[in-house]
């Protein structure tokens, strides 16, 4: 008496006699996010880009000009999340050191290394991964509250990441002491509150549009 192999795949008959084929559901859903992530990551990286194009305003004194480049980081964290606005944003540092004008004032290229703002460009990332983290305990509390929890997820990204990190490089390029370095670099605060503010109504208008940009974090 024949027996059938015991690691064939089972299948079943469906009503019509046909065999079933096994399902693909699971993979073709996997396929559909990573490219849902990629697009998204792309868009943020090309916003981020004409934040940084759009006029900025030069300050007497500081070779660093305010941009809307910080709202656009710090939004592509927010809605994003912490690892795909993280690379979002490095998309985008990566465009622009490869040479495209794609930062402050249409400039691109490794010269942007000696300058005294790069010390913000490289604090972009990490920015962005940490409002993106913060941001995720919006999903905890009542939508009413959430613009306070994604204001905070942003200012978080300011306080801890790009204003130090960008002061210390301007510190060390201009060759200040801290305290001038300091006073210099809090002229930007007051901004980037405003814009802060700014990514917190525009966060939790998306998320009121897509919920799941807000239940799913990546």
């Amino acid at each position: 008496m024949s027996t059938a192999p015991q690691n064939e795949p089972r299948t079943s008959p469906t009503p019509s006699g046909a065999v079933a084929l096994p399902s693909v559901g699971a993979r073709g859903r996997a396929r559909s996010g990573t490219t849902t992530d990629v697009a998204l990551v792309a868009t943020f990286a090309a916003f981020i880009a004409v934040c940084a194009l759009l006029p900025s305003i030069p300050v007497a004194g500081i070779p660093v000009p305010i941009t809307l480049q910080t709202f656009g980081v710090l939004l592509a964290g927010v809605v994003l999340g912490p690892r795909r606005g993280a690379a979002a944003v490095g998309l985008y540092l990566a465009v622009g050191l490869a040479g495209m004008p794609v930062f402050a004032q249409a400039t691109g290229g490794l010269a942007v290394v000696a300058k005294p703002s790069f010390g913000y460009l490289i604090a972009f990332p990490l920015a962005a991964a940490l409002a993106g983290y913060v941001a995720s305990l919006a999903r905890r509390v009542r939508p009413a509250l959430r613009p306070f929890v994604l204001f905070g997820a942003a200012m978080s990204g300011s306080l801890v990441f790009i204003h130090p990190i960008g002061i210390a490089v301007m510190g060390w390029r201009l060759d200040l002491d801290p305290g001038a370095a300091i006073a210099l670099g809090a002229t930007f605060v007051p901004g980037d509150v405003i814009k802060n503010m700014l990514v917190a109504v525009v966060a939790a208008a998306i998320f009121r549009a897509f919920p799941d940009m807000l239940r799913v974090r990546r």
